[in-house]
């Protein structure tokens, strides 16, 4: 059975200022940075053999604090984690949409079968890449546990896919900044074979550090 582990990169500047990143870039915040040291103390435990990464900055920022805290793994990038391309509106703050432009926002969130966003991605694309990436973990050596760093939209679209939702369904899988996921790949006699979703969203060290610093 092959453990894939997957992590949404830390709070960035723009997360908290709601502007639209796709594929642009924004740091994290001290936040994010503290986000990503307690996802890295999270993992460090299950023994991560590779870390792949989005190739964006702030996915690549989260992906080498936990490579440190995993004993000083490699971190190698991959471009088919990044996060979809948002067009037109990438670096706009929500606020700021118009209401043609909140509707092509929203198309994206709302699962429209024409859901797009002028000068971006289709769904259908995004996907194509996710699980493109994903497979590629099947090439790994015998005992491997990768974790795969990459964004919202992104790692949303491939697990949803992969419990057999349309690729353009509405977004229901919260996926908070420096959130836990696991899949597994294995042939159960109970379940469909191949790729399995273990849990996803896990926040609870997230949690538990904010709660013993009130």
């Amino acid at each position: 059975m092959l453990q894939v582990y997957l992590v949404r990169h830390g709070e960035t500047q723009w997360n908290v200022a709601q502007r639209i990143q796709g594929q642009s870039d924004s740091p994290l915040t001290l936040e994010g940075e503290r986000q990503a040291k307690l996802v890295a103390n999270r993992v460090k435990i299950e023994k991560i053999t590779h870390i792949i990464s989005s190739n964006l900055n702030r996915a690549k920022q989260t992906a080498e604090i936990i490579a440190a805290a995993c004993g000083g793994l490699q971190m190698t990038t991959d471009s088919r984690l990044q996060e979809l391309d948002m067009g037109v509106l990438e670096g706009r703050e929500i606020k700021s949409l118009t209401e043609e432009e909140e509707r092509w926002r929203r198309s994206i969130v709302e699962g429209s079968v024409d859901a797009g966003i002028p000068g971006g991605e289709s769904m259908a694309a995004l996907a194509t890449r996710m699980h493109e990436a994903l497979e590629s973990c099947l090439a790994l050596p015998d005992d491997s546990k990768p974790l795969l760093v990459s964004h919202g939209i992104a790692l949303s679209c491939l697990i949803s896919t992969l419990l057999g939702l349309p690729v353009y369904s509405r977004r229901r899988l919260r996926l908070r900044n420096g959130s836990l996921s696991r899949i597994d790949y294995q042939n159960s006699s109970w379940l469909a074979e191949g790729w399995i979703i273990e849990s996803t969203g896990d926040t609870s060290y997230l949690t538990d550090y904010r709660t013993s610093t009130k």
